[in-house]
């Protein structure tokens, strides 16, 4: 069952990732405050930087705490478990995309920021209840995701924090260009998703950020040749495709390298065979935020041990 709510989310999160476009930070000097058109094409006017916001995501959620807007944050989804301080705020809900509006009226937010994650339906609902909410499109790029993070510290007044912060995130990712660019290996890599059925494991597909970010870590995403975003592929597929490397994006989930040597027919593959099987910690790469460069340097650290100096 805790696989399958895995999946329902999961195939969520990288189906909007890969098919919304971004906002970028298009202010309107205003004498009325802060004007912003968001993803959904609507001008959003705030009084002032926002000091009580509701965030709907967990990638809204660790951009606000990434720029030092923490504290003007006093709700958070279901889902948002990171940074641990924004366990501290106001659970508002979320589990099967169903938040607990009452609950987000309650606390009197003078802005909502919703995103990838939430119908229009649901912006227009909250709308309705006489709030302010700010639809944040899902990122396709890194380069996009500096513009969340740009967008959200015009909202709340961050801009010399977040200008910081992307430029230490730019930094770091042309030190992974740099190191990346010389080698002439690129492994092959499946990136496990859900197993619920080994015989029938999910993995991400081209124009997700699995697949973006494996190849700018220098390897091939074997599931790149799948149709769809969210890709099941058979263990008769996977056993021609034998990748080198196997990450276990499920191995928050239970799943570890022992478990997959014991899978029946897994035992001929090569990444199992030779040890290369590895635990990770899949919300570094599905959730659109800073995190996503600590997300490359670790599938680096894999693919590439040791090239990050």
């Amino acid at each position: 069952m805790q696989h399958k709510f895995l999946l329902a989310t999961l195939a969520l999160v990288i189906l909007l990732a890969a098919c919304t476009p971004a906002a970028g930070p298009d202010a309107v000097p205003s004498a009325d405050g802060i004007s912003l058109t968001d993803g959904l094409g609507r001008v959003v006017t705030l009084a002032g930087p926002a000091q009580r916001i509701v965030s709907l995501t967990p990638s809204t959620t660790e951009i606000l705490f990434a720029i030092g807007a923490g504290g003007q944050t006093i709700g958070r989804d279901l889902f948002s478990n990171y940074p641990a301080e924004a366990l501290a705020l106001a659970d508002i809900g979320g589990s099967w995309g169903e938040y607990n509006q009452e609950a987000i009226l309650t606390l009197e937010p003078d802005l909502v920021i919703a995103g990838g994650l939430n119908p229009p339906e649901l912006v227009a609902s909250l709308e309705s209840l006489g709030l302010a909410v700010f639809y944040l499109s899902n990122p396709t790029t890194l380069e996009e995701m500096y513009g969340s993070i740009e967008t959200i510290a015009t909202l709340t007044g961050r801009e010399a924090e977040a200008a910081g912060l992307v430029d230490s995130l730019e930094a770091r990712v042309a030190a992974v260009n740099e190191a990346i660019q010389p080698l002439s290996y690129a492994p092959s890599v499946f990136f496990e998703l859900d197993a619920t059925d080994p015989a029938n494991p999910y993995t991400a597909g081209a124009g997700t950020f699995v697949d973006l970010l494996i190849r700018r870590a220098g390897g091939i995403n074997i599931g790149s040749e799948l149709e769809g975003d969210w890709a099941s592929i058979s263990l008769e597929q996977l056993l021609v495709a034998d990748p080198a490397i196997i990450i276990l994006g499920d191995s928050l989930y239970g799943e570890t390298p022992e478990k997959v040597a014991l899978r029946t027919g897994w035992d001929q593959l090569a990444a199992v065979r030779d040890g290369r099987v590895y635990a990770f910690d899949d919300n570094l790469v599905v959730r659109p935020g800073p995190r996503l460069v600590d997300g490359l340097e670790a599938l680096v650290e894999i693919l590439h041990p040791g090239v990050l100096k």
